[in-house]
Order: C-alpha cells, then sequence, then structure tokens
C-alpha cells in the first residue's frame, strides 16, 4: 500500500463534508479537478472505494468511507499537532478544533468559554456544534466534533465522561403564583397543576424522573423543545415548569417576571461532563479546551 498523502486525506474529508467535491473544493480553495484526482489517488492507496458518486444528488459515502472518514478526521488533527511542535512556535498551541454540546445547556456554558478560551489560546480557531445527544452522538463519531459537554443520561458505553459539576433541578411559577413567594417547594404541591415540559431528550425524562422518584405523576398540558417558549408560558400563568439551567434574569421573552424556586427534598440532580469517544486519542487542542472547562466549570451548580 502507498504512504497516506495528507493533502489527500484533507480533499476527502472537506468533499465528505459537503456532500460534492465542488463544494469540498469551494471550502479548501482548490480546483474541483484536483480534490477530484486527490480522492481517486487515495482510493488507490487503500485499494477501497470512499464514495458513491452520484452526478445529481453528490456524494454519498460507501460503508468503507464511513469507516475511514474519523480515523482521517483524526490523523489530520494530529498532523497540525506534529507539524507545530517542529517550529520555532512550538509551545504555541495552534489548529481547529470544534466542540458539541447539548442543546439546552449551550446558551448557559458555550459563549463564557468560547470568550475565555480564545483570550487563552487565541491561535485555536474554536467552533462549536449545538444539538440533541443522538447528534452529538454523531458527530462525536463521525469526527466533526472532537469533545463534548453533556448530560450525563443515556450516554453509549463507548463515550468516555469527565464530570465536572451537578445540576439540581427547580421549579419555575409566575409571579402571581400562589406559591411565588415561597423560599421552597415540594413537588406534590404542584404535581396536580399544569406543566410546561421541556420536551428534549434526555432532559424530558430526566425532569419526568426527579417526579417519578417522588411517586408522583405530573400533569402536562404542553411540551416543547424550546426553552424560551417554557419560560414565557410560565410567564403568562399557563402552569409551572422544571428546569436545570437558569439564566441570570426573572423575566420571559415577554418581559413577564418569573420565579425560581428551590425543590425541597432531595432531588436527583444531574451531572454535567466532558464527553469524547474513547477510541480517539484527544488533540492538544482537545487537551487544554478540557482543562480549560476544568477551571472554569467545576463549581457547585444550582437552580434558584
Amino acid at each position: 500500500m502507498e504512504p497516506l498523502n495528507l493533502r489527500h486525506l484533507e480533499f476527502f474529508v472537506a468533499a465528505a463534508g459537503s456532500g460534492t467535491m465542488t463544494g469540498g473544493a469551494g471550502n479548501l480553495g482548490v480546483s474541483q479537478s484536483a480534490i477530484s484526482l486527490g480522492v481517486s489517488q487515495l482510493e488507490g492507496a487503500l485499494g477501497t472505494q470512499l464514495f458513491v458518486r452520484r452526478s445529481s444528488r453528490g456524494l454519498a459515502l460507501t460503508e468503507a468511507g464511513a469507516r475511514f472518514l474519523p480515523a482521517a478526521r483524526d490523523l489530520l488533527a494530529h498532523a497540525e499537532d506534529v507539524a507545530a511542535s517542529g517550529t520555532a512556535e512550538g509551545s504555541e498551541v495552534v489548529g481547529r478544533l470544534a466542540v458539541g454540546c447539548f442543546r439546552t445547556a449551550a446558551p448557559f456554558l458555550l459563549p463564557g468559554l468560547l470568550e475565555s478560551f480564545r483570550g487563552r489560546f487565541p491561535s485555536i480557531e474554536l467552533d462549536f456544534f449545538e444539538g440533541p445527544m443522538p447528534e452529538i452522538d454523531r458527530a462525536l463519531r463521525d469526527g466533526r466534533c472532537e469533545l463534548a459537554l453533556v448530560y450525563d443520561l443515556d450516554i453509549p458505553s463507548d463515550i468516555e465522561l469527565e464530570p465536572l459539576y451537578e445540576a439540581i433541578p427547580y421549579a419555575l411559577v409566575g409571579a402571581d403564583h400562589r406559591l411565588a413567594a415561597a423560599d421552597e417547594v415540594d413537588l406534590a404541591d404542584l404535581a396536580a397543576e399544569d406543566m410546561m415540559l421541556l420536551d428534549v431528550p434526555p432532559s424530558a425524562e430526566y425532569l419526568l424522573s426527579v417526579f417519578s422518584a417522588a411517586g408522583l405523576e405530573p400533569v402536562i398540558r404542553h411540551r416543547t423543545s424550546s426553552y424560551e417558549l417554557v419560560r414565557s408560558l410560565v410567564g403568562r400563568g399557563l402552569g409551572y415548569a422544571l428546569l436545570i439551567s437558569r439564566p441570570p434574569g426573572d423575566l420571559s421573552y415577554e418581559g413577564r417576571p418569573i420565579t425560581a424556586l428551590r425543590l425541597s427534598g432531595d432531588p436527583p440532580s444531574i451531572r454535567v461532563c466532558i464527553a469524547r469517544l474513547s477510541s480517539v486519542r484527544p488533540t492538544r487542542r482537545a487537551r487544554e479546551f478540557a482543562t480549560h472547562c476544568r477551571a472554569v466549570l467545576s463549581r457547585p451548580q444550582v437552580g434558584p
């Protein structure tokens, strides 16, 4: 087998990411013919077909191509580390790092991390991917992100987790709710009322498990995948909600006051973790980001 050409690997990854040779060429600033030839030469070196070329529908990865894509991305990522170590600026951490984050936690975690990490490592091009856990799982496996910030719920066994902190659920009610002035609230006092459920897996299952742990079953009036819609419905007095993350302001999008209440007893908490595929060796960039997360986020987190 011929030695692998890193430039051809880059062509393959770019074409796979865009779904067309033309799109991959545009992303890299090369000609379509160059990227097509490079991928063909890579297929020749590997002795297998990586793409099915479909004239009207772009490219589709073959089974071999899908298996090879994460390894190709991993090789390119580590090649940047090796190249940087051989320069006069070898002590500087450089390159691109993509980080995933569970969708409902992203607004609370990513902005501060991106700003502070950029201040420490200006030569790292930090990007992010946010979505529900199934999409994050796929992104970790196909190499679109190297690390992810997730809740420790329904995590496949081949994904390695490092806990950062525990988050405690809280109840959210409107300012005119009969319990709004209380210091804390018992779930039993809410269970008979209408609940606005943040219906994003696996958060929804976790929030419902808080009730089942107390031997209760909520009355779910509305389900939505929108965090702010939940808060706005509560602000209108249409019901209450259980949530995990809490923004600093106590107003809904409509400007209506809402009140966060501690839950009495000992409700089951949830851990926020750094996740990575255990079979993938982390780059120096990923290691530095994990260290930064530990420094910034490893502290007790509570709702109200």
